[in-house]
């Protein structure tokens, strides 16, 4: 199965560490972020890698060319002229996603006890499946009652986004039945949605890609009961990563 890895990010929430280093190459528990992802994604049937690069990039090509696992291929997206967001980085790289159905994405910094193969079986029949929880944000996902995405709402502001006008009618009225969800920063993607960024420009989130595809895709969210989730994007969060990590493997 193929797997992309976001790994171009400039990590600024870890300097000083990110002064000298990519965020991907930060180590937990003694291995860097990316070894530790690169073995679960091994274990859980994942063996075709992308891994986008920026920051850094050749540390993480150099390593890639160390240490990728055995039995496991790993190419880089290079993203060294310019950061292209998510959407942008998934469009950019398509030429080394497009021979398989679907594929993973996953950010380099998340460490969680997802169990990938349920979560890849979840997303069978659906043009993208959202990994997303219950987490106490300001800022939700929106979907129906079969758990497919309607659109995004910042409850702080009262913002909504949604292809939907009754979804936002009933969204600004605070009278729904609608699920509001935290992204988990994974998601899985059938190739031919890919098709639909070629009228996007160079850079661009991949939420606004979804909130605009899913008026005519199937674009749905999967809950994990037991999520447990760590982002390691920050100082105070590497120091109980170790921790964390040791929790769930």
């Amino acid at each position: 199965m193929k797997a992309m890895i976001f790994a171009a990010g400039l990590g600024t929430r870890l300097k000083p560490l990110t002064d000298s280093m990519p965020k991907a190459l930060v180590p937990v528990g003694g291995k860097p972020l990316l070894q530790i992802l690169l073995e679960k994604l091994q274990r859980n049937g994942y063996n075709d890698i992308v891994v986008n690069v920026h920051h850094f990039a050749d540390m993480i090509e150099q390593w890639l060319h160390d240490h990728t696992p055995e039995g496991m291929t790993t190419r880089c997206s290079d993203e060294r002229q310019q950061l292209l967001e998510t959407g942008g980085g998934i469009r950019h790289a398509a030429p080394m996603l497009r021979d398989a159905d679907r594929f993973l994405i996953h950010n380099v910094d998340i460490l969680s006890n997802v169990d990938l193969k349920a979560f890849a079986e979840a997303g069978r029949d659906a043009d993208a499946t959202l990994l997303v929880s219950e987490r106490k944000t300001q800022r939700y996902l929106v979907f129906d009652s079969e758990m497919t995405l309607v659109g995004w709402t910042n409850i702080a502001t009262g913002e909504v986004r949604t292809p939907h006008d009754h979804v936002r009618q009933a969204l600004e009225q605070g009278n729904h039945d609608y699920r509001l969800l935290a992204f988990a920063g994974m998601h899985q993607m059938s190739t031919s949605l890919m098709e639909c960024m070629q009228e996007w420009p160079e850079r661009f989130s991949i939420i606004d890609f979804y909130l605009k595809e899913c008026a005519a895709h199937r674009i749905r969210g999967y809950v994990q009961p037991d999520l447990r989730l760590m982002d390691v994007g920050k100082l105070d969060t590497l120091d109980k990563a170790t921790e964390f990590l040791a929790s769930v493997e």
